[in-house]
């Protein structure tokens, strides 16, 4: 099962994606969380203590990996055709969840016409986790699908866009949802998190029934979650907050709906 996480920022795309990386590693799933939002952040929510997330070099910052993988002794010219499982095997990191970590680091748009080395590791790289391997992969990714490239994001399984009641994040989700449909992904849902109240959930339902989003679930505004995360805390450290709770409801949802 591979499932694609993404939202504007600010909306808790990161606590979805952990918890649920979180739960199907509780369930004896082997599971892989990929952080592809130039402002990584999973690894904290994964448990990872501050000063271990601080030790993680992104991948696309490796330039010792990205030089073994694509040098060819000509300046300008790089390898494009290589193996990258052994990056799973030797740079991802495990988390107190059971779920093993990587980082990707800044992805520029695979459709752009980039080619520099550091981009073209990082391609193939999603490509091999999301099309070649059998584990449950989350990706947490950035408000937007074209830095997995085409092929790749028909692959993906599904598509979770998170949004919380404000406009400006309803009309990304709605962006989202139309660049991952004509990306070719075919399970799409909006989850609506962070709702306090029952305006807030009318708002996000009406949006969705006006523009064809298919909501699948609320996840509630979570005092807690707030307040691990003012701590320097995992918001998972305590499964029985309501919001991990409805999350890790999802999960089974997903579980089912696959």
């Amino acid at each position: 099962m591979k499932i694609a996480v993404s939202g504007k920022g600010g909306v808790g795309k990161t606590l979805v994606a952990g918890a649920l990386a979180c739960f199907f590693a509780s369930k004896g799933m082997k599971t892989i969380g990929i952080d592809a939002d130039p402002s990584p952040n999973l690894a904290l929510t994964l448990g990872l203590l501050p000063e271990k997330t601080r030790e993680i070099v992104p991948i696309s910052e490796n330039k010792a990996l990205v030089d073994s993988k694509t040098e060819t002794g000509f300046s300008g010219i790089y390898r494009l055709s290589f193996t990258v499982d052994d990056i799973v095997r030797d740079f991802s990191v495990m988390t107190p969840c059971n779920v093993n970590l990587i980082v990707m680091g800044t992805v520029r748009s695979m459709g752009s016409g980039c080619t520099c080395a550091a981009n073209a590791v990082i391609r193939a790289l999603l490509r091999h986790l999301v099309v070649e391997r059998n584990e449950v992969v989350l990706l947490d990714m950035e408000a937007g699908v074209e830095h997995l490239g085409r092929g790749t994001a028909k692959q993906v399984d599904i598509m979770l866009i998170v949004s919380d009641s404000s406009i400006k994040s309803l009309e990304t989700a709605r962006h989202i949802h139309a660049l991952a449909k004509d990306a070719g992904i075919q399970q799409i849902f909006l989850i609506g998190n962070k709702v306090a109240n029952k305006p807030q959930r009318e708002s996000i339902e009406g949006f969705a029934q006006e523009n064809g989003l298919n909501l699948l679930d609320f996840v509630p505004f979570d005092e807690k979650v707030v307040e691990a995360e003012m701590r320097g805390e995992t918001p998972l450290k305590d499964r029985g907050t309501v919001a991990v709770q409805t999350i890790e409801n999802l999960g089974d949802k997903l579980i089912r709906i696959r």
